[in-house]
């Protein structure tokens, strides 16, 4: 995931690549066995939920947007959990015209890989996604960078689509801060919401679509099984995958 010229068509070429060698990858995790695989990717660890949630009204379709690190992941935990109806890999905190992800890659577009969570309040909230993000998703401690990738296109942050989303998010970050849930500080940001990009085609559902390619098998794929783990009321084995006719 780390910038490189013509990015559009490097990632095509390795995704070929990937799929090509994930038997290796496969046989790697069957030697090295599941406890190596977990050790690569960011620790996870369940967090207290939000003492303070939004209040669910007559909608039953709310939208959340969160950043953390490369979208492949995030994307793939959030198609896991309960009452979630679409996650759309994409871009925010820039403008529309640099929402691409050969230019997002420079790190110059005030961009982050981000996931757009279509959700229905009345059966996961807010808060909840939260305690899921901060949990298991992404590890907040880390500034400008998630496992391997590095930047501030890979940075932890929240954006907001509602008052009441922002008064929940930043009390959140404030009550995990005071409770040292952390070994470090957490640096995730609550950022203004500037708009939703969704990332091209071939990037969304990665996770599914490449189980076996390396990058996935060690750093993505613990995170889902640590959402089973740790949230087994909300975890769905069948994902909610995207689909372009819904965006």
């Amino acid at each position: 995931m780390n910038p490189i010229p013509t990015r559009d068509a490097a990632a095509r070429r390795r995704a070929t690549m990937l799929r090509r060698i994930g038997a290796i990858a496969v046989a790697a995790a069957a030697v090295f066995g599941y406890q190596r695989i977990v050790n690569s990717a960011e620790p996870m660890r369940t967090v207290p939920a939000p003492t303070l949630d939004e209040t669910p009204g007559a909608s039953h379709d709310e939208t959340a947007v969160f950043a953390g690190g490369c979208f492949w992941g995030v994307q793939g935990v959030f198609e896991h959990v309960k009452g979630v109806k679409q996650v759309t890999a994409g871009y925010a905190g820039g403008a529309s015209e640099t929402a691409h992800y050969a230019l997002v890659g420079s790190g110059l577009t005030g961009h982050a890989e981000s996931v757009r969570i279509v959700y229905d309040p009345t059966q996961v909230t807010y808060g909840r996604l939260l305690q899921v993000f901060f949990s298991v998703a992404h590890d907040p401690t880390e500034l400008n960078r998630q496992g391997p990738d590095e930047g501030s296109q890979y940075r932890s942050a929240i954006f907001p689509t509602t008052a009441q989303q922002r008064t929940v998010a930043t009390a959140y970050i404030a009550q995990l801060g005071g409770a040292h849930v952390f070994p470090a500080p957490v640096v995730t940001r609550v950022e203004a919401y500037k708009g939703f990009y969704p990332a091209e085609a071939y990037h969304q559902n990665y996770l599914e679509l490449h189980p076996d390619a390396p990058y996935i098998a060690f750093n993505d794929l613990p995170k889902v099984a640590g959402l089973k783990q740790h949230f087994p009321a909300l975890y769905r084995a069948d994902p909610v995958l995207w689909r372009e006719a819904r965006l």
